[in-house]
């Protein structure tokens, strides 16, 4: 094994034991500081795999913005900052075997297809991906729509954890 690929499965473990501790852990601040270990883990093997546009997206929209709303949402709405609830439901064991199930087919799925062990053709060296990338972005025959759609998806998120935070009807028994 290189070093690059004990690198790759060194951050392969930290994206899993990250994640698992985002949809385990009771405290909401907690959760959202480990989703961003996560996202940052994403944005490292993203640089592993040379695509610097790609990783420096991740850091910037993912972690940057996403992330970081989620925490002002969460902080702006007073709410209590542990659940009281049971952490796990009854029957977790059946959304364990159906997540193992659906790893096992995923995994029999991508062994027995013969483009697995292929690898990528290169580019020719005049090739402007994030050119290519850009024009895709702002042409309305690609991806603006959806783009604007998560903006006022953001937007709407913010607007009403503020106005959830100020409003003094919204539940807030601290008064």
């Amino acid at each position: 094994m290189t070093g690059i690929q004990i690198f790759f499965l060194i951050v392969g473990l930290v994206i899993l034991g990250s994640a698992l501790m985002v949809v385990t852990t009771g405290n909401l601040i907690h959760a959202a500081l480990w989703l961003i270990v996560t996202l940052f883990g994403v944005a490292v093997l993203f640089a592993i795999l040379d695509a610097s546009f790609l990783a420096v997206v991740q850091v910037v929209v993912y972690i940057g913005a996403i992330a970081i709303l989620f925490i002002f949402a969460v902080m702006l709405t007073h709410k209590e900052m542990r659940d009281r609830g049971p952490q796990l439901s009854n029957i977790w064991w059946l959304n364990a075997i159906i997540s193992l199930l659906t790893f096992g087919g995923l995994f029999w799925m991508l062994q027995s297809w013969n483009g697995y062990s292929k690898t990528a053709t290169a580019f020719p060296s005049n090739y402007d991906a994030v050119g290519q990338l850009g024009k895709a972005l702002i042409s309305p025959d690609a991806f603006v729509l959806p783009f604007e759609v998560a903006s006022v998806l953001l937007l709407a998120a913010l607007v009403g954890a503020v106005y959830i935070a100020f409003n003094p009807r919204s539940g807030d028994s601290r008064k």
